[in-house]
């Protein structure tokens, strides 16, 4: 989905939080977005600073006969409304308050008092062997401000649509790079004095120390504002000394709970189906497996976001909190300072959740406590680190051993994938060689029957093609899921009435059952033109 959709969606959802808002209190609510860019400003009522420290602006100055017209926020206090009513009317004129959006007032700010520092150039990704642009962005970051530089990174790096900042110290320069649809990039060498700004930023916002001689965590957020609006980036910092100083990664979480829906992971109707039946009916266990990256969160995230109805308490246990989400109850267990999930699990229990999501089962006492929790009525998500579905269960074998409990608790096991999508302007179709079809239809014969085989004797494939959008050919990622549905076959070996046990007899029992492989739903996807087997087999 193109960034100014989302960011229209984005509005869209600030706007009817706002409009339910001000039916809760009484308020006539306005949609500033036909008027905000054009309006003529009704100056010299209310100054600047007074409309910033009350998150109100006047909309309409008033005579005689016409009320003034002011449009105030959520965040307005009451009892500044009070004392502007008293004010206007003791001096016999008339004034009406209705309720505009956060975004609404951002937008006829930005027109009061516009924005007085210097606009830099956007950042330029470089394609391969691209000195000159690397140089130019160089150039333009060494010229920012200093109290500016670090905001200017994470606002660029958020309208790139970056993932993670690496900030590397070498020795002459600080190199930073940007992870774009899960490729990294050079983008800039910054000049060692910037170093200081940009870990003592860090250090008063991640609260972290630059001088620390071990690794640290951290967490901060920031507020960006764009021409579609304004939204609340989550960040997740990390750092570890090295031989010229504290190297750092900022993960970027863009958080936006309106778009934490299963609806835009664009799962296939067969894989949908299966979660869906798990949210129907809300008990056992539900693992995601894959590496850092893989888009877990957001798929565990949006299953939360389902179950969220009234009527359930949903509780969550996470190292750091990542996404905040209404109607949860979210618990930060910070695992680093000894405690671990299966101690706050155990305490959280108590508070008799419905539905528990455990950041990650990292060892045997998590992993016993969760699936405890999941055989007594309660729906537990977690995340596992494993390359697939099968790899998943001979890990947790060895883990907790063959466990009758395990066996019946676990319902269903996710395994994903990002995949960078072609840029469908640009990509090219061409004919593949003898040996790539070979192991495409190696790859894909023993499909399920209830997946659409595709025509392996004529199939095409694509390829990226560069271009001034998209300068890798590649424009955003999707998702790809194998999804193993835990039925009796795979129950025996859980529980130990098969005594061998391995990764590839589980899969194979999978594969008898329907199941599709991540690899199989990478290679249909690129036969489909949506992505490349070169991608396909970078990720999986």
């Amino acid at each position: 989905m193109d960034e100014g959709k989302i960011q229209a969606e984005r509005r869209e959802h600030d706007e009817n939080a706002t409009k339910q808002r001000a039916a809760i209190l009484g308020v006539q609510y306005v949609d500033t977005r036909d008027f905000e860019k054009d309006i003529p400003l009704a100056r010299d009522i209310i100054d600047n600073e007074a409309m910033y420290r009350g998150r109100l602006v006047p909309l309409r100055a008033g005579d005689e006969e016409v009320p003034f017209q002011f449009g105030i926020t959520t965040q307005t206090p009451q009892s500044l409304v009070q004392s502007m009513q008293q004010d206007f009317n003791s001096r016999g004129q008339n004034i009406q308050f209705v309720m505009i959006s956060g975004s609404g007032f951002k937008a006829l700010m930005n027109r009061f008092d516009p924005p007085k520092e210097v606009i830099y150039d956007d950042i330029e990704i470089a394609r391969e062997g691209d000195s000159d642009t690397i140089s130019g962005v160089s150039q333009t970051l060494n010229s920012v401000g200093t109290d500016q530089v670090f905001d200017y990174l994470i606002d660029q790096a958020d309208k790139l649509g970056a993932s993670d900042i690496h900030i590397e110290n070498q020795r002459n320069v600080i190199r930073v790079r940007m992870r774009i649809d899960g490729a990294l990039h050079p983008v800039a060498e910054l000049e060692k004095d910037r170093y200081r700004v940009i870990m003592g930023a860090l250090g008063s916002r991640a609260n972290i120390s630059s001088a620390a001689d071990g690794p640290q965590s951290g967490h901060m957020q920031k507020e960006v504002t764009n021409e579609h609006g304004t939204h609340l980036l989550n960040l997740r910092v990390e750092t570890v000394p090295t031989m010229y100083g504290q190297d750092a990664v900022l993960r970027l979480f863009n958080f936006d709970e309106s778009l934490l829906q299963l609806d835009r992971l664009n799962i296939p109707d067969k894989q949908r189906k299966e979660i869906d039946e798990v949210v129907s009916h809300p008990r056992g266990m539900v693992l995601m497996v894959g590496p850092t990256g893989s888009g877990k969160s957001t798929t565990l995230y949006s299953m939360l976001n389902a179950l969220n109805t009234s009527d359930r308490k949903i509780l969550t246990l996470e190292d750091p909190i990542e996404y905040g989400i209404s109607g949860i109850s979210q618990i930060p267990v910070n695992t680093t300072g000894g405690k671990s999930f299966a101690d706050a699990l155990r305490s959280v229990l108590r508070l008799d959740p419905d539905v528990v999501m455990v950041g990650e089962i990292r060892d045997q006492d998590t992993a016993k406590t969760a699936i405890q929790a999941s055989i007594t009525g309660h729906l537990v998500l977690s995340s596992f680190h494993a390359n697939s579905t099968s790899a998943a269960f001979s890990r947790m074998i060895d883990l907790i051993g063959q466990n009758p409990i395990f066996s019946s608790a676990i319902r269903l096991v996710i395994a994903q994938r990002l995949v960078r999508r072609l840029h469908d302007e640009t990509k090219q179709e061409y004919e593949p060689d003898d040996a790539t079809k070979e192991w495409v239809r190696d790859t894909l014969k023993d499909l399920p029957e209830t997946v659409q085989k595709p025509n392996l004797d004529t199939f095409k494939l694509w390829k990226p093609i560069p271009s001034d959008a998209a300068p890798f050919g590649y424009s955003g990622r999707f998702v790809i899921m194998e999804q193993l549905v835990v039925n009796e076959a795979i129950q025996k070996f859980l529980r130990g009435d098969e005594k061998e046990f391995h990764t590839e007899l589980i899969e194979a029992a999978a594969k008898k059952s329907g199941m599709t492989t991540l690899l199989q739903v990478g290679v249909l996807a690129a036969l489909r033109g949506e992505t490349t087997l070169d991608e396909v087999n970078r990720v999986i």
